[in-house]
């Protein structure tokens, strides 16, 4: 037998008594004398420290007065425990499930997820696309962006050329939905070019003066974002924000503030290094469509260098893409 208090689950009063089984029976002896039906009792867990209840299908409870001595009780009365009460115990079966759990978390993030946002965007209608798009670009001009001041012969030249080489790429007129934006912007995002869902690529006027007189690059650059565009990478990115976000807010609390950012956001992730091989394949199939050839992407590299001090805000070549010298070796590839 041991010592309990009872707790009939209708007042605070705690009644002595002591325990024993007997057949299938819960016997409490003492003032408050009672029998439950072993199948109607939920016996406690074994921890290494914290109390032990018993908790009654009557709503009543009985608390032991001795964790350690119930445990020995318990034992000596045929309670055997589930295995994953002895795991818990155990610091190997604790140290082996952390494990595993790591092993699980890191082969959803770098695998599963991607899966899931491809499958999840293939579902969706491109009109998502264009509401992201919108919300993204009117943010970003918001806070980074202002009107081009580039001459409008220039802008018109460059539109047309990249038109030009699209219209080849793609006889049949199933290209991706693209429309061309020109921005000024300052030092911190300096030159670059990016694409957002829905159809929007935006170049800045930095980077169409830094790569003056070599228009074939600049249609290059812009047939890379045309990649992006083809792929829906920029939704598969927000799709992935929220698995992410999702799984997070299952584990940790609260995710909605971090969706609600999700369209500024694009302006500054990195798309995967997957993505970017992808859109430097589009790249390249659509100068050699145009009857450019995908060498001239080499020029990118060689005046996009970093200039000491300067960053960065929406980054087009350099944090989430694949190394230079990976790049340059495509490229050259492409054009043998």
């Amino acid at each position: 037998m041991i010592d309990a208090l009872y707790f009939d689950g209708r007042s605070a009063r705690a009644q002595p008594v002591r325990l024993r089984i007997e057949g299938d029976e819960l016997v409490a002896d003492g003032e408050a004398a009672r029998r439950w039906p072993l199948a109607q009792v939920r016996w406690p867990e074994r921890t290494r420290h914290g109390q032990r209840v018993i908790h009654l299908r009557d709503g009543g409870s009985l608390q032991m007065l001795d964790a350690a001595a119930f445990d020995t009780w318990r034992r000596g009365t045929d309670g055997r425990e589930s295995w994953v009460v002895r795991a818990q115990q155990n610091w190997r079966a604790t140290l082996a499930a952390t494990l595993a759990l790591l092993l699980v978390v890191t082969a959803g993030y770098l695998w599963g997820v991607p899966l899931a946002a491809r499958v999840l965007v293939a579902a969706l209608p491109q009109s998502i696309d264009a509401e992201v798009g919108d919300a993204a670009l009117a943010q970003i001009d918001e806070h980074w962006l202002q009107p081009s001041a580039l001459p409008q012969a220039r802008r018109d030249a460059v539109r047309l050329a990249f038109a030009a080489a699209v219209a080849r790429a793609y006889p049949d007129g199933r290209a991706p939905r693209w429309v061309l934006h020109f921005r000024a912007a300052d030092k911190a995002v300096g030159a670059n070019a990016f694409a957002l869902p829905g159809g929007a690529i935006v170049i800045t006027d930095a980077l169409v003066e830094r790569l003056q007189g070599a228009d074939d690059t600049i249609v290059g650059v812009l047939a890379h974002e045309l990649g992006h565009l083809r792929h829906r990478h920029g939704l598969r990115a927000v799709v992935q924000l929220s698995l992410v976000g999702s799984a997070a807010g299952i584990a940790f609390g609260d995710f909605s503030s971090l969706l609600a950012g999700a369209p500024a956001l694009l302006g500054q992730m990195g798309y995967s290094r997957d993505a970017e091989r992808e859109a430097d394949a589009e790249a390249a199939r659509v100068l050699k469509a145009s009857g450019r050839s995908p060498a001239a992407m080499l020029v990118l590299f060689d005046r996009l260098r970093p200039q000491p001090g300067a960053g960065s805000a929406l980054a087009i070549a350099f944090a989430s893409h694949p190394m230079d010298d990976e790049r340059r070796a495509f490229f050259r590839a492409a054009a043998d």
